[in-house]
């Protein structure tokens, strides 16, 4: 019987040296479902991701990946998967064409099937008009779709993605996400590293990691509201000089100017939303305060405090 999980990861765990670079990380990603990992740079996203795709042997750890043993069944699994880099990794000197044919022939398509497939690609990634372009000449967003032609060729049914849009534009990374769900849509599991807040927010579901952890597993709409402490948006004519008048405050756990504001999350909302306003109305700064939903930034901001400041929710 197929299991209703497309990855369920137990203690995964990968050492380098004496760095531990992902630390007995647990996973369970439903089938058909876009899955987020969000985190800093060195949070153990790339690493995790190359473990699940039977590209790095963990330290220690079970995983199981559309039904497979991971690693033993590794190399049965590589053909179920699509795989995409943050780095372009297609042959910059052949053309579109040639690199879906290359592809093709890796995967051992027939040439009817390998033909009639990359017709398909070409059209669904808006590519008709680059057939002939050598992928070194293309702009970002082309570059990106193809990729993304490439990793689905064969069509997967676990997506890889690695960080796939950090170098496109805003337009470009929108086009992108709606290939996702149209692909997640048809049932495909899609399991992508961003660091872009707006991107995590479309996810089904999402986990942040950090230094090799996980730290939060949920929706974005539960871990918004599982989120310890409030959120406080300060109004006034100078938003850096409030900043200022606020900084070392105990019940101030982070601050962040957003445009003409000051948004200040907190560890108890109607006590410190009177005690910040109280504290700005004696430095003599007119200002309106109040508190607002969360939103994933600040979630991520509490989940990924540096060890010194993670008491500051206690």
């Amino acid at each position: 019987m197929t299991e209703s999980n497309a990855i369920v990861a137990r203690g995964l765990t990968k050492k380098f040296g004496g760095l531990v670079a992902v630390d007995h990380v647990d996973l369970t990603v439903a089938r058909a479902q876009v899955y987020g990992f969000l985190g800093p740079n060195g949070s153990g996203k790339s690493t995790t991701i190359r473990m699940l795709c039977g590209l790095l042997l963990p330290t220690s750890g079970d995983m199981r990946v559309l039904d497979c043993t991971i690693p033993r069944d590794a190399e049965a699994l590589k053909r179920r998967i699509g795989y995409m880099t943050q780095k372009f990794s297609l042959y910059d000197d052949l053309s579109v064409v040639e690199n879906l044919d290359f592809v093709a022939a890796v995967h051992e398509l027939s040439r009817s099937d390998a033909k009639q497939r990359i017709e398909e690609l070409l059209q669904t990634y808006w590519l008709t008009q680059q057939h002939d372009q050598l992928a070194g000449t293309m702009s970002g967003g082309q570059k990106q779709r193809l990729a993304l032609a490439a990793a689905v060729l064969h069509k997967p049914e676990l997506l890889l993605l690695d960080e796939p849009t950090s170098a496109v534009d805003p337009q470009s990374r929108r086009e992108f996400w709606d290939s996702l769900f149209a692909l997640a849509d048809a049932g495909t599991t899609i399991l992508v590293s961003t660091h872009y807040m707006d991107e995590a927010e479309r996810c089904h579901r999402l986990a942040i990691l950090d230094r090799g952890r996980l730290v939060a597993d949920g929706s974005p709409r539960e871990l918004c509201a599982a989120l310890p402490g409030s959120v406080l948006l300060i109004e006034c004519a100078n938003p850096r000089r409030a900043q200022q008048a606020l900084e070392g405050d105990v019940a101030i756990v982070s601050m962040a100017q957003i445009g003409a504001h000051l948004r200040v999350l907190v560890r108890s909302g109607a006590q410190a939303r009177t005690a910040i306003a109280a504290r700005l109305q004696q430095q003599d700064i007119e200002a309106h305060v109040s508190e607002v939903e969360a939103n994933l930034e600040d979630v991520f901001v509490v989940a990924t405090q540096k060890p010194q400041r993670e008491a500051a929710l206690q």
